[in-house]
């Protein structure tokens, strides 16, 4: 089980490991800019996977 009060760190490994030469993302040079842009994204993707997991509801 996963403790309460959890601070999310640096990614630092997601921010080493960006696509170099890609078009579809954009590098950011900038951590505090890569820390904020990754943090909504990762708001986004667990929203998401809640959202998925409570499946079809019928009205």
């Amino acid at each position: 089980m996963a403790p309460k009060n959890t601070k999310i760190q640096f990614p630092l490994w997601h921010y080493l490991n960006q696509p170099l030469f890609s078009r579809d993302t954009k590098l950011i040079l900038n951590p505090r800019q890569f820390a904020v842009l990754w943090r909504i994204q990762l708001l986004e993707r667990c929203w998401v996977k809640h959202s998925d997991a409570k499946g079809h509801q019928q009205s």
